[in-house]
């Protein structure tokens, strides 16, 4: 059988969360059904190490979907295109687009709807798009997978979509989390912060993310602290401008405020490692993977009581109000003075973790391919 799949987000070097999800995927699932061949559709030349077996057929297609624009013209004339031409039997997409007069069955992974219940978070053209063409793009497919329950009840209430329609994969973890001897610790604390203590934020810099309320939080522990933590910030400031920078101006301690951008995923597993705990406090996440990746390198994690956030961490976290500075506060005053509660949420995460890894998502998201494979 011949399975196309919507490999745009694989980029080199540029790897977003969805990007991991369809690289970590692919990559498993190609290698264990060497009897299909594999149709992946890019918007630009790949990177040889996105070829992960010889039953992989690259195929560049254009425009690069740089502009909601160009992500139609690519969707609905490219993508069906290569279809026929290639004589393909199915499709997927890993990142919630599809063609909406595809000819063939498709599974579509769509991971949230952040941009349904967060107006302001996305620019305008943007949000206009994904209102418009999401709901399609989940009602036009044969068959949906996300990747929580909690994602799963909001695509059916909000698009009303049949859930048995819907399939959960979950996310998984990177080989790079795990915990680092003391030295290497110490070497990351001297590189990032001088050799103080620091709580760490991981994504991109998005207003979903709620760093103006982080830094808000943080500047209420500093008046208090007497460990003289940092706030490490990794990710690129995508949505800088605004509601987030002007919340890091107003900060008393913004001196204590570390930026370290996008850095390679070794590293950041080392920084994840060395860190206090990870301040992870969004307002929405479909799942949040950075929750797992600090399980993994035992770390603490205060993260938001809110969407996804919970049926991750499970009880090993400390969930707070994102909306509530003091709160968040506290929970960060608490894990830098509690070494009991860091080692139990420690012991908890690592007990968590073990319910998810990229071996079960990939083993997930292909029994919902065979369920829309054509009787042959």
């Amino acid at each position: 059988m011949r399975i196309a799949v919507n490999t745009r987000l694989l980029l080199k070097g540029r790897l977003d969360g969805i990007g991991w999800f369809t690289f970590e995927t692919l990559r498993r699932i190609v290698v264990a059904h060497p009897e299909h061949e594999f149709l992946f559709l890019f918007d630009r030349e790949p990177a040889p190490e996105f070829l992960f077996a010889d039953n992989v057929r690259p195929v560049v297609l254009f425009p690069p979907t740089r502009h909601p624009i160009l992500w139609y013209l690519f969707f609905e004339f490219s993508v069906p295109r290569a279809i026929r031409k290639y004589k393909a039997d199915l499709l997927l997409s890993p990142d919630g687009w599809i063609p909406l007069k595809c000819k063939v069955p498709t599974l579509n992974v769509i991971h949230d709807l952040n941009f349904e219940h967060c107006d302001d978070f996305l620019n305008g053209s943007h949000q206009r798009y994904f209102k418009k063409y999401f709901p399609k793009y989940a009602r036009n497919a044969t068959r949906l997978a996300t990747v929580s329950e909690f994602s799963k009840n909001d695509i059916a209430t909000t698009y009303g979509v049949p859930a048995d329609n819907i399939d959960v994969v979950y996310d998984g973890y990177h080989s790079h989390y795990h915990p680092y001897p003391d030295n290497v610790k110490t070497e990351i604390r001297n590189r990032y912060t001088d050799g103080k203590p620091y709580f760490i934020f991981v994504g991109t810099i998005l207003k979903r993310k709620n760093l103006d309320t982080l830094f808000a939080a943080f500047d209420i522990f500093k008046e208090t602290d007497t460990t003289d933590a940092k706030l490490l910030v990794v990710g690129s400031r995508k949505w800088w401008k605004g509601d987030i920078e002007n919340a890091y101006l107003a900060m008393r301690h913004k001196n204590d405020v570390v930026f370290a951008g996008r850095v390679e995923a070794d590293e950041l597993g080392k920084m994840m490692s060395a860190a206090t705990a990870l301040a992870y406090v969004s307002y929405f996440e479909g799942f949040g993977i950075p929750i797992l990746e600090a399980f993994r390198a035992e770390t603490p994690v205060v993260t938001s009581n809110v969407t996804s956030m919970p049926e991750v961490a499970g009880d090993a976290a400390l969930l707070v109000n994102p909306y509530k500075a003091d709160e968040i506060a506290d929970a960060l005053r608490t894990l830098a003075t509690d070494g009991d509660l860091r080692q139990s949420l420690v012991e908890k995460g690592l007990a968590q973790s073990q319910k998810f890894s990229w071996d079960k998502t990939a083993d997930l998201l292909w029994q919902s391919i065979t369920k829309i494979m054509p009787k042959k």
